[in-house]
């Protein structure tokens, strides 16, 4: 068993308790001065008998700094961050077929091949970026250094390490227990003070962490340091009293993490919306149908008419890369038109916070059905975002496409269970056609090679058997 490193900070490190104590009720944002207000309401988290959610903050109070409380957090003892690659680990991932990589199999022949791979009248074409992105391996390898680490203690996790359900069943496998769900929100009563609790790759509310700060409880905070970049983001707008246009789902976990450090927020989910804000901007309109269209996607107390008199952009990391420019650019120009040029950088703020994986993986997909090939698999959690719009770049591109998450969604009778973008689940008989046929693939950032290949498995399998039946007739 190893041990990780003590900490060179002793002298100035608290305890998560004395520091949660300290940190004052934190889970609502009490008006910042000037023109602009920032009004935060809190995540509801059950705490269930290990304790309530937190206070509302008292208007006489500082407003509650989210960063500053993170940054406070991890320098404690019972708070870890750190990666430090364990070859065992590594290993064991490997070994469940959850690796990054699956050695010596096919997809890592196909890309030491140029991406493409030939057996009877079927031609795999491989997109050249693909599956698990650095923070993906980064937090599920966490996990299983913390199993290692703490191997008699109850490790939680608060919700899926990543969306993929192979490599979820295989930490339930390992003893870890997730937070559950209920309709009043997470339950988080059975965590007990000294127990582990996991945060995904796409991050926790400042809301559960404190609140497990209050448990006292051990952290080991997984979170992309992609989307640590986005809270930076949305931190920056609430000291410049801006308001934080996200580009994301407002009820996707790493948006509701992302709001959590915002001061004033209003969620976007696409272009359509955007335009809609953009207009009420501009001219004005009808207050109650903005904030019954928006319902659930902004921030406690948020006033149309007050709150879009400057703002900034952030984006969900897994939303389409083009889309999010292209509603910075609105805002931009929407800005400039409202304030004039010389005032835009009162009114307006972006910083990039577009994951380096997500680009690249839609780029190689706009790579891949530029190539035209007579179908596309998509593969990846259908809870996943980032596979979302991977289906979605096929779809628009008129290609026949089928996104599936297992190889269980497959039957060698030439079935597929497969989904669509916008979340319709479609079983469509013979949808492997006779003859020659090339097929594109690709896969989620949360997507083993492992799975890609047993799908695989079941296509080739699949076309034999037509084979053999056409040549038995």
């Amino acid at each position: 068993r190893w041990e990780r490193p003590a900490p060179t900070r002793h002298r100035h490190r608290k305890t998560m308790a004395a520091l949660a104590s300290s940190a004052s009720a934190a889970c609502f944002a009490s008006a910042l001065p000037g023109r602009r207000a920032a009004r935060r309401g809190a995540l509801t988290v059950r705490a269930g008998s290990g304790g309530a959610p937190p206070a509302p903050h008292d208007e006489k109070d500082e407003p509650f700094d989210a960063r500053g409380f993170r940054r406070e957090l991890s320098q404690t003892d019972q708070y870890n961050r750190k990666f430090i690659k364990d070859p065992e680990s590594a290993k064991a991932m490997e070994d469940a077929g959850i690796g990054m990589v699956s050695r010596g199999g096919l997809v890592s022949q196909m890309r030491e091949s140029g991406f493409s791979y030939v057996r009877d009248d079927v031609t795999v074409k491989l997109a050249d970026a693909y599956g698990f992105c650095w923070g993906v391996e980064r937090a599920v390898q966490m996990a299983y250094e913390a199993r290692k680490e703490y191997p008699g203690q109850n490790l939680w996790i608060t919700n899926e390490i990543i969306h993929n359900p192979t490599v979820n069943e295989q930490l339930l496998k390992m003893g870890v227990k997730f937070i559950e769900e209920t309709p009043l929100g997470k339950d988080f009563s059975g965590v007990q003070e000294g127990e582990v609790v996991i945060l995904p790759a796409f991050g926790a509310s400042v809301h559960e962490m404190k609140l497990l700060a209050e448990k006292g409880v051990s952290i080991v905070d997984t979170t992309c340091p992609w989307v640590s970049k986005v809270w930076n983001a949305v931190d920056s707008h609430k000291r410049k009293e801006f308001t934080s246009i996200i580009h994301g789902k407002w009820e996707h976990e790493e948006t509701v993490a992302t709001a959590s450090f915002a001061g004033v927020y209003c969620v976007v989910k696409d272009m359509k919306e955007a335009t809609y804000v953009a207009d009420y901007i501009l001219n004005g309109g009808d207050r109650n149908e903005f904030l019954t269209k928006f319902e659930n996607a902004y921030s406690k107390g948020f006033d149309p008419d007050i709150d879009l008199d400057g703002v900034g952009i952030a984006n969900q990391t897994t939303m389409l890369k083009g889309e999010t420019d292209r509603i910075g650019k609105l805002m931009e120009r929407t800005m400039m038109e409202k304030h004039g040029v010389k005032n835009l950088n009162e009114h307006y703020t972006v910083m990039d916070t577009i994951c380096d994986a997500t680009q690249e993986r839609q780029d190689a997909m706009y790579k891949l059905v530029d190539a035209k090939p007579d179908i596309m698999l998509v593969i990846g959690g259908f809870n996943s975002s980032n596979t979302q719009h991977l289906q979605e770049i096929s779809e628009d591109y008129k290609i026949p496409s089928f996104w599936v998450d297992t190889p269980g969604r497959l039957t060698d009778e030439n079935t597929i269970l497969h989904r669509l973008a916008h979340g319709e689940l479609v079983e469509t008989k013979d949808w492997l056609p006779k003859g020659d046929l090339v097929i594109g693939v690709t896969s989620g950032a949360s997507t083993p090679d492992k799975v890609v290949e047993e799908v695989l498995d079941v296509v080739f399998a699949t076309k034999a058997k037509l084979s053999s039946a056409a040549v038995a007739a």
